[in-house]
């Protein structure tokens, strides 16, 4: 029995949770600076230069986009905590995770082919704000990113690091540190393709061990199956009685808790994903074909994650925290460490023992690791794009901008590791953060939608609209905590009934502000103004031969000219699409196709499926049964589509580097071989 600790129960021993993130870090760490070597040498894609670096020279395939945005998207909230609310509020929470996972996704494959309709040559979202808006709507949305960025990173270390902490005995700052340290090197070096290809690895090693546990734990001798499973849950149904649920039962849709939870949830992840640049720049970095497949396939895959996992383990959970199994027993398993978010590796130890529990820190280091390395590109892009080159440097060059973005990644990695520690040391609750995080970050969605789809936002309505909406979701959420609760403090404020409102208010009052001030002063934008936005190129660029230049518009992409001193504009008439009218006719058809997407996945998710559920109904064994049976092949579809097809996708390109390897070997054994003959 491991030592109960404040944060927890020891599960494995310091020794091996250092060992494992240090050696963690620096085998992925040496992976990538190989495959980073290996791409320039045989595939010709150089991370030092700031196309490359940053949107990874827009090629990438729809399954790489796919696996990529999918581990972005794989926070530990979805393996973690989708069981921490099953366990809290029954089999419906794990429904309503996946369900609020998918639709921001999908309407990210939307916004990525519209922006490379109409903004082929971006690099940021903001960068889009910029050149529409000017430099004050610029500075506020800047500023709406980075919070995004540094929130959502922050509280992702901070969860990681606490659970590090607990289940292994290693101090917390320790742990803080320890976790980012092995992203900056291969981040700073390898740009946004290294962070692709390690998305790839921590999505196929990640995969691998949720359906290890999910079905470890299910055919566990404690837990017998589905139909053990079942009748265990149901025997026990009056010592765990849930208040909210229907007939207070874990096997239930009708959870007021759950749903109003996945409400929240909704909102959050709306602008995790719509306000923050890494997304952006993952669509940006797509072929002109994989954006809208890529994004989808992704959306569609991340559902079986919480769905399958969080079920099978928020509900053993419950069947042996009173059982000589459980690591607390036979002391409580307080609600502390439920929100912490030990259900899971205290699960795992019950069923697996600690071979389980080091799985659970390798899936945990994926699922940090991976979100940490999407945040340090989008802020290294930020700090060096739009903030060095747009205010501090506009003639850098290209080497000076990939510098300035190494360096931002080293900043931000510093920035975000103390960060964390002082939101420890604050007493920082999880719980309160995600609730006020969108409506930090939700005033800005719709301004930035409108920014690519609506051509009569003005100037004006595009900085007061997110400003506005900030404040009146403040309003509302602090207003409904003291009109509900009778005070305003940090119990009231982690209600959901107030959060859930001031997130509504934050999300949507801007649309309403941005209309209004859009109509006091009318303005139609010219859509050709994007087209000003140029690729970043190195002057050596201007003097390749012609003999060189791409023929495929879908793949590649015409040198622009520069000049050391600033050209003058042209003008509108004279400023064409860099793609052909067949690439632009594929463009518009992927746009309905997205459309068409996320409208069904809408319905199918949010209405058709679950609101039906939503009534006087505890699951029936056979229903139960199929229910988690589907759940759980969804992990094997999703590993499908995620880690097999981008092998498949992309094995041209593997089957050339695999080829220069292999000469480049040969090459060497034979000099070898020579050198040591008579």
């Amino acid at each position: 029995m491991g030592q109960i600790t404040t944060a927890g129960v020891t599960l494995v021993s310091q020794g091996t949770g250092y060992g494992l993130l240090i050696g963690l870090g620096i085998l992925f760490c040496g992976v990538i600076l190989i495959a980073v070597k290996i791409q320039k040498a045989y595939l010709d894609e150089d991370s030092g230069k700031s196309e490359m670096f940053m949107v990874a020279n827009r090629t990438v395939g729809t399954g790489l986009t796919a696996s990529a945005v999918f581990s972005s998207w794989m926070w530990i909230n979805e393996t973690v905590f989708s069981a921490v609310n099953c366990y809290r509020f029954g089999l419906a929470a794990p429904m309503w995770y996946g369900s609020g996972l998918c639709f921001q996704i999908a309407l990210m494959a939307i916004l990525g082919v519209l922006a490379k309709l109409r903004v082929p040559y971006a690099h940021t979202s903001l960068e889009i704000i910029r050149q529409r808006y000017g430099k004050i709507a610029h500075v506020v949305f800047l500023v709406l990113n980075l919070f995004c960025n540094i929130f959502g990173c922050a509280s992702m270390i901070l969860t990681g690091s606490q659970l590090i902490h607990g289940i292994a005995g290693i101090h917390f700052v320790a742990a803080t540190i320890l976790i980012p340290l092995g992203v900056v090197m291969y981040t700073a070096v390898g740009g946004l393709k290294a962070t692709f290809l390690t998305d790839y690895l921590h999505t196929a090693i990640a995969l691998i061990l949720i359906i290890y546990f999910t079905l470890a734990i299910l055919t566990h001798d404690a837990i017998g199956g589905l139909y053990g499973l079942y009748d265990k849950v149901s025997a026990l149904s009056d010592d765990n009685f849930i208040p909210g649920n229907f007939q207070g039962s874990l096997l239930t849709m009708k959870s007021h808790d759950a749903i109003m939870w996945g409400l929240i949830l909704k909102f959050g992840n709306l602008a995790l994903v719509v306000m923050d640049t890494a997304f952006w720049q993952k669509s940006f970095a797509t072929e002109v074909k994989a954006t809208v497949p890529g994004y989808n396939l992704a959306a569609v895959a991340i559902f079986g994650v919480p769905w399958g996992l969080g079920t099978v383990i928020g509900l053993a959970a419950r069947v042996l925290h009173d059982t000589p199994l459980f690591p607390t027993y036979p002391g409580e398993f307080t609600e502390s460490e439920v929100l912490t978010g030990f259900v899971m590796p205290y699960a795992i130890q019950a069923c697996i023992g600690e071979k389980g529990v080091i799985a659970f820190v390798v899936m945990l280091f994926m699922a940090l690791t991976s979100t940490v390395s999407s945040s340090m590109i989008a802020v290294s892009s930020i700090l060096s794009f739009d903030l060095y080159k747009t205010y501090i440097n506009p003639q850098a060059s290209d080497k000076r901008l990939i510098r300035v973005s190494h360096l931002s990644v080293v900043f931000h990695a510093i920035f975000i590791t103390a960060f964390s520690i002082v939101l420890n040391y604050g007493g920082a609750n999880m719980t309160w953060i995600g609730y006020f995080r969108p409506i930090l970050t939700s005033s800005g969605i719709v301004p930035l939608i409108f920014t690519l789809c609506w051509s009569g936002q003005t100037r004006l309505a595009a900085i007061w609209a997110p400003i506005l909406g900030f404040g009146t979701g403040m309003a509302i959420w602090l207003g409904t905590a003291k009109s509900l609760y009778g005070a305003v403090n940090l119990t009231t404020t982690m209600e959901e009934a107030p959060c859930l409102y001031g997130s509504i208010a934050a999300c949507f009052s801007p649309a309403l502000y941005s209309v209004l001030i859009s109509f006091y002063k009318p303005y139609k934008f010219d859509w050709r103004q994007f087209l000003r936005i140029e690729l970043v190129e190195t002057p050596e660029s201007e003097s390749e031969p012609e003999s060189s230049a791409p023929t495929d518009s879908t793949e590649k992409h015409p040198v622009v000219s520069s000049s050391p001193q600033n050209p003058p504009e042209p003008s509108l008439e004279n400023l064409h699409h860099p793609f052909d009218a067949s690439t632009l006719a594929q463009l518009r058809k992927w746009y309905r196709i997205a459309w068409v997407s996320w409208v069904v996945l809408v319905l199918l998710t949010f209405v058709v499926w679950p609101m039906p559920l939503y009534r006087g109904y505890v699951f029936t064994k056979p229903f139960f049964a199929g229910w988690t049976t589907v759940a759980i092949a969804w992990q094997f579809l999703a590993f499908v589509a995620v880690v097999i097809y981008p092998v498949y996708d992309g094995r041209r390109e593997i089957w050339t580097a695999v080829n220069g390897v292999r000469r480049e070997v040969g090459g060497w054994l034979g000099r070898a071989s020579s050198s040591s003959g008579p």
